[in-house]
């Protein structure tokens, strides 16, 4: 009698792996779905997902003219450096709140279909990235009025925009998964972003707090999220103590969502 040899299952770090390699690779699907997700928030709408871009200009043009009046800080400084936070934090929150949902939201067709778990949150990223550089426009237009050339410092913001989208993908899975088991958890986010987003140099610039308050400023990670992009595309180089701290929070957060992940993928399914 032949023995029939069984083949090995893989590990759960292995299907972890694989879920996450194999979502980034379908780039079509999660491209698509995001896509899709702005043109159904744009339905009927003339203008489309450009009504982003004017809203957001209007924004700056009003917020820059009142705080900049307000800081006594001239306009040639202060509405490149307000516009470029605006676009960046709104590509922050976007992560975050939406990387939240990005499971529970996506409910009918993890049911439904078998997928890698992770195309969610790629298409949450991608989502936000699409937004991010309809927003893109009205800093190149204030780039133009107000001379604002970075050179190629400005290509230093390419690394640093690489490092905001990995925080995004694990954040969305960390936050997706916690969010799909305690469905507290997102009102929760959104009132700690709400309020990062006062703390944190977007509306205000460092240089108007006291010395004392340079410490606190370098322990808000949103802070250095900001600075290793914004900086370059203002011609500045970000301090080593942004790169520090940006790639830091990379390394702790990819470890510690892939071993939440490796041991709560699979029930991500029956929570939602």
């Amino acid at each position: 009698m032949t023995e029939v040899a069984s083949t090995p299952r893989p590990s759960q770090a292995a299907l972890a792996l694989f879920d996450v390699v194999e979502g980034a690779r379908v780039t079509h699907l999660w491209g698509r779905l995001g896509w899709q997700d702005i043109r159904r928030r744009y339905r009927r709408s003339t203008l489309g997902p450009f009504w982003i871009t004017i809203s957001m200009g209007l924004l700056v043009g009003v917020l820059g003219t009142l705080y900049g009046g307000l800081f006594k800080v001239q306009a040639t400084n202060y509405v490149p450096y307000l516009t470029l936070g605006f676009v960046i934090w709104t590509l922050i929150n976007g992560l975050i709140t939406d990387g939240c949902a990005a499971f529970v939201n996506a409910s009918n067709i993890i049911q439904q279909a078998r997928l890698p778990l992770s195309v969610h949150v790629y298409r949450v990223v991608w989502r936000n990235l699409i937004i991010f550089f309809h927003n893109a426009v009205i800093f190149v237009g204030v780039a133009i009025v107000f001379s604002v050339w970075p050179g190629w410092t400005g290509l230093l913001a390419i690394p640093g925009m690489m490092l905001l989208c990995i925080n995004g993908v694990w954040g969305g899975m960390l936050l997706g998964a916690f969010a799909a088991r305690f469905r507290d958890v997102p009102p929760i986010i959104a009132s700690i972003v709400r309020i990062a987003f006062f703390v944190t140099p977007i509306i205000w610039m460092p240089e108007l707090l006291p010395q004392r308050a340079a410490l606190p400023l370098n322990l808000n990670p949103f802070y250095h999220v900001l600075e290793v992009v914004r900086a370059p595309l203002l011609g500045e180089v970000p301090g080593a103590v942004s790169w520090f701290a940006m790639i830091g929070m990379t390394l702790f957060g990819v470890v510690v969502t892939f071993v939440v992940y490796v041991r709560y993928r699979w029930r991500i399914a029956y929570w939602i």
